[in-house]
């Protein structure tokens, strides 16, 4: 399941315990989502689900939901 995924990969990026990140998990809830590891999680991101984020969605991707859709929004 994809979400499972994300959550481990923003998991590792943010350095918290998965657990921790809920689906409401964004940029104003983690303290440690900054702009260097925003761009940290999208390669990450591309890496474990083996897609390429187009440029115009990196900048939109500050929330788990958000993420979720481009992911899966991709995949498809």
């Amino acid at each position: 399941m994809e979400n499972k995924k994300i959550k481990q990969v923003m998991s590792a990026v943010f350095e918290i315990p998965v657990e921790s990140i809920s689906d409401d998990a964004s940029s104003d809830n983690i303290e440690n989502w900054d702009s260097l590891r925003h761009l940290n999680l999208i390669l990450a991101l591309e890496e474990e689900f083996g897609v390429s984020i187009p440029d115009e969605e990196v900048g939109n991707l500050v929330n788990f939901k958000l993420i979720e859709l481009v992911i899966n929004d991709i995949l498809k």
